[in-house]
């Protein structure tokens, strides 16, 4: 619901009652929200119209009009005159005042405006940068493990690999020992036990 004129005029109202100062902030905290432009237009009327001055109607002393009579009359309606003229005159700059800092006002609250909508999308990005790091977190994470499984099986695959590469070495040294056995000395049996062989793991298998 769009926040009227009267809207702010009644929340100024209310806070100058109360012994505060409607300043635009505790004007827009009392409607709960709204635009410092629009708040600030609406306070400048609501301030004019309770700081108007009126212009000079005082009667001439009773003294006077008896003692001077008409002359008397004549000099107090002059000085009235001027009293007026002099009012006028600081009416005029008193309004030239009050316009220089209604723009003042103006250019202050669209910075206002300008700088809350900035601040709320710097929250908006620095929420969706805060996600995207925890994902990224997660992610890292989760390739921790995998590295981390991939390295097990990595090391069971090479100590696969070291069982085999043991016992084709002790292959080797049996045929090498029968191969260089003396002639006519029959089939020489190797001191050392001729192993069993044993199935050799496959390396996929041990992954």
């Amino acid at each position: 619901m769009a926040i009227t004129t009267q809207d702010i005029h009644r929340a100024a109202d209310e806070i100058a009652e109360a012994g505060g100062t409607p300043t635009l902030a505790a004007v827009r905290k009392a409607l709960g929200g709204g635009s410092f432009t629009t708040i600030s237009e609406a306070m400048q009327d609501w301030k004019s119209s309770r700081t108007a001055p009126a212009p000079i109607r005082e009667p001439a002393p009773e003294s006077i009009t008896a003692r001077l009579g008409e002359i008397a009359g004549g000099i107090w309606a002059t000085a009235l005159e001027m009293a007026n003229t002099r009012l006028q005159a600081e009416r005029e700059a008193l309004e030239r005042v009050r316009q220089e800092t209604e723009q003042a006002r103006r250019e202050a609250a669209d910075l206002a405006d300008q700088v809350s909508a900035e601040l709320d999308q710097a929250r908006a990005d620095l929420l969706a940068q805060s996600g995207a790091l925890d994902r990224a977190k997660a992610e890292a994470g989760r390739l921790a493990s995998e590295l981390a499984e991939a390295q097990r099986r990595a090391d069971t695959a090479q100590a696969a690999l070291d069982e085999s590469r043991r016992q084709c070495d002790q292959w080797a040294d049996v045929l090498k020992t029968q191969v260089n056995a003396e002639p006519g000395q029959g089939d020489i049996k190797p001191k050392a036990k001729k192993p069993k062989p044993k199935p050799q793991l496959d390396i996929e298998d041990a992954a």
